[in-house]
């Protein structure tokens, strides 16, 4: 069993420093997670990696079997995940080699299940605040004290892909003062808050997007940075661990979390109800 769950986005595809380690293949009734869960311990704390898009990179954003994700990691025990992602900046204030902890999320996504939930039982999760403030703050903090460059307080647009933005939508989205655009967050964020896990989200900034001239978004400048993204959030994680371990959940995140408990719940088929057996179990 886990206490925290990792998702490491594109550059991060494993976690220095783990002791113990264990692939684990987790069977799910939404199907194969992307990748075995590659679980250990970071100064006695047991955690769960794993790679969002696949070690080998084969799923596209779209592609990435959420879900499945998800409750492989809170079937492990996990009460809390960290989540990696590469992202654009919006904002000259972002710049490339920065590692930013958002506040808020903007869905621009549409062809991707953002739910659990369904086939008679319905449920709506609060989601006003999407990322665990406690856990954002402290991760903020912690890149501080590491000399990463880092900021919080953004906001992050989650788009399709796997293709960039064009000129006119990346401008649009500056325009509009959003912060950051990547192509994960959602609806890995919504299905986490539906799963009772308190969630945190680090973007790994890797360039402009497409709005600024003569400095646009290539993969070969994307690929260049994440190597940098990549050390950075390998001493985030080392650090951050032992401290998440010991923060509780606080009262304002648990207001945010779904009523699991609510009575129309046990008027539903036995079936859908095992199925998310996992899921509708409150254990932060």
């Amino acid at each position: 069993m886990i206490e925290i769950g990792i998702i490491g986005g594109s550059g991060l595809y494993n976690v220095e420093g783990l002791k113990k380690i264990k692939e684990v293949s987790v069977k799910t009734p939404f199907g194969n997670p992307s990748d075995k869960i590659i679980t250990g311990e970071i100064a006695g704390i047991k955690v769960g990696f794993i790679a969002r898009h696949n070690r080998n990179h084969i799923f596209t954003p779209t592609e990435v079997p959420y879900k499945a994700n998800i409750y492989a990691l809170k079937k492990l025990g996990a009460r809390v995940v960290m989540a990696f992602s590469a992202v654009g900046s919006l904002q000259e204030k972002f710049p490339p080699k920065t590692l930013v902890m958002p506040d808020q999320i903007i869905d621009k996504t549409t062809l991707r299940q953002n739910t659990f939930f369904g086939g008679g039982l319905v449920m709506h999760a609060p989601f006003a605040h999407p990322f665990c403030n406690c856990l954002q703050e402290l991760l903020y903090k912690e890149a501080k004290k590491l000399k990463i460059r880092s900021a919080k307080g953004a906001t992050l647009i989650t788009m399709e892909g796997p293709a960039y933005s064009t000129k006119a939508e990346s401008l649009f989205h500056k325009k509009m003062g959003w912060d950051l655009i990547g192509m994960t967050a959602c609806p890995e964020a919504k299905l986490a808050r539906e799963a009772s896990l308190r969630f945190a989200q680090v973007c790994m900034v890797t360039d402009f997007d497409s709005w600024k001239e003569g400095d646009e978004v290539s993969v070969a400048k994307v690929n260049e940075t994440m190597k940098y993204n990549e050390v950075a959030a390998k001493k985030l994680i080392v650090a951050a661990i032992p401290l998440i371990a010991k923060t509780a959940c606080c009262e304002n995140c648990k207001k945010e979390m779904p009523d699991l408990t609510a009575s129309h719940n046990k008027q539903v088929n036995k079936k859908v109800l095992e199925k998310l057996k996992v899921i509708l179990k409150q254990n932060f």
